[in-house]
């Protein structure tokens, strides 16, 4: 009777994070119908063809092919929605959030292990990454997943090489996904120096880890032809290491709690390294070349919950003893407190203005307004996403810049015409609407095709409608003097 109640309590500690991060992920899911330009990447894309998604990642985001390729069989399989879009995510964050909860049962016991769970979700990044339609809530699942397996193994002093596999398939699906997400292996190294492992774990360790690598690879070689895909980040600064030396200074609180010794491993034996490890390896990439992004180490968040945990189990021991009955009530307690704190976090997370913008609020706003006949620009580029996320709203609109769609020109955002064909093809209409960035986040038109569409409207056109919503504006542009085209 007594292992059936241990047996259930331990099946509790991580299925009650588990559940408690889906209800999270759940509640407000759909951000109120919004898309922003990120997600509508992976909307767009995913609704190609498996051929015309191959031939694009020859030119651009390779890096996202794996994710690309999953989110077309589920928008072929259960069609495009944004549950479907962000659903994954959401399952995807709850098994981190199961992992870390067993990692801390195994390593420090119950208290631990809830607390270091049920944080999970609580962690404004991670709130988020967990209703995002990107690939980052999957690559901190596969993290938490291969650390569980590191953990079982040094725990279980088995070295059978399914396990190893296991791990070694796990870390490489993660590296398809991200391929940053290989820092989660000098962590383990770290956790596995620390641990003072056996030679045939290291061999196996080495093995598994080198196989991953290995097929993470090509991925990575390919993926530096497309490097100016990440220009936009900008070089490391001293204001951006302020976040991870917080997160450091919280897991180092953990850690003197847990008081972690050599040859025994222990939850800040894990936890510590897989939050600093990536942390400060991508500071340390960023010296090289700016890739500063916190979401591409959004995993090693994982071992900042497990460190959570262990000042959650600090605490629910020294109420032990005092109160044996007080101390069944610190985790909970401690979630609710943290949950009413975050509470304006969480909310701000889960509205459209959380994003620096929504496709589909500015989709609609060409619905209301177009007329037959008119015709449709977009400035930048990128933002033709509004078109192609809600194709039905420009039913009718002739996209009069574009010279290739997006499929067959191999390209996220297809290619337009010189600039003087544009600039004619604008002087033969007589509205124009223009979809482009609101006022506080646009930048100037920096290609001569943008520099073309908004010197040609301003001459020869004036506006009639203009409303900004959610990071986009929309524009009618009615001919100034009508006559034949110039």
């Amino acid at each position: 009777m007594l292992i059936r109640l241990r047996s259930r309590r331990s099946v509790l500690v991580w299925l009650v994070p588990f559940l408690w991060t889906v209800v999270l992920g759940l509640w407000g899911l759909s951000r109120e119908g919004s898309v922003w330009r990120d997600e509508a990447a992976t909307w767009q894309v995913a609704l190609r063809s498996t051929r015309d998604i191959a031939r694009m990642l020859e030119h651009v985001d390779v890096v996202h092919a794996l994710y690309y390729l999953f989110m077309h069989a589920l928008f072929e399989g259960f069609g495009p929605s944004t549950t479907v879009l962000r659903l994954p995510s959401v399952l995807a964050v709850a098994a981190g959030a199961a992992c870390v909860a067993e990692i801390g049962r195994r390593l420090s016991g119950n208290p631990v292990g809830l607390g270091g769970g049920m944080a999970v979700g609580l962690i404004p990044s991670v709130q988020f990454h967990l209703q995002e339609g990107r690939p980052y809530a999957l690559v901190a699942a596969g993290a938490g997943l291969s650390t569980l397996l590191l953990v079982s193994i040094l725990q279980g002093g088995t070295n059978r090489w399914g396990r190893w596999a296991a791990y070694g398939c796990t870390v490489l699906v993660c590296g398809l996904l991200n391929w940053l997400s290989l820092l989660i292996l000098p962590a383990h190294l770290a956790t596995l120096v620390w641990a003072r492992a056996e030679r045939g774990t290291w061999v196996r360790w080495a093995a598994a880890s080198t196989a991953a690598t290995a097929g993470v690879t090509p991925l990575i070689f390919f993926s530096r032809t497309q490097s100016g895909q990440v220009s936009w980040i900008p070089p490391l600064t001293w204001h951006m290491l302020i976040g991870p030396a917080v997160l450091l200074a919280i897991a180092g609180v953990g850690t003197l709690l847990d008081r972690p010794r050599a040859r025994r491993l222990s939850a800040a034996a894990v936890g510590l390294p897989l939050l600093a490890v990536p942390q400060l390896g991508l500071i340390g990439l960023s010296l090289f070349k700016p890739l500063f992004v916190d979401r591409y180490v959004l995993f090693s968040l994982l071992g900042l919950a497990l460190m959570i945990g262990v000042v959650l189990g600090a605490l629910v021991g020294a109420v032990q003893r005092r109160s044996r009955n007080a101390a069944h009530w610190v985790v909970p307690v401690a979630v609710a407190v943290a949950s009413v704190a975050l509470l304006p976090q969480a909310i701000a997370k889960r509205s459209p203005h959380s994003r620096v913008d929504d496709v589909l609020a500015a989709a609609q706003r060409v619905e209301r307004w177009e007329r037959p006949g008119d015709a449709v620009l977009f400035v930048p580029a990128a933002r033709r996403d509004t078109k192609l996320v809600s194709p039905h709203a420009f039913t009718g609109l002739q996209d009069i810049a574009l010279e290739d769609t997006p499929e067959r020109s191999a390209t996220l955002k297809g290619v337009e015409r010189d600039a003087a064909r544009i600039r004619a093809e604008i002087l033969a209409r007589q509205r124009v609407i223009l979809v482009t960035d609101a006022e506080d986040v646009s930048r100037p038109a920096s290609s001569a095709r943008d520099r073309a569409k908004m010197s040609t409207l301003r001459e020869h056109f004036r506006p009639v409608d203009d409303e900004q919503v959610r990071g986009r504006r929309v524009l009618v542009y009615e001919r100034c003097t009508p006559g034949p085209p110039s």
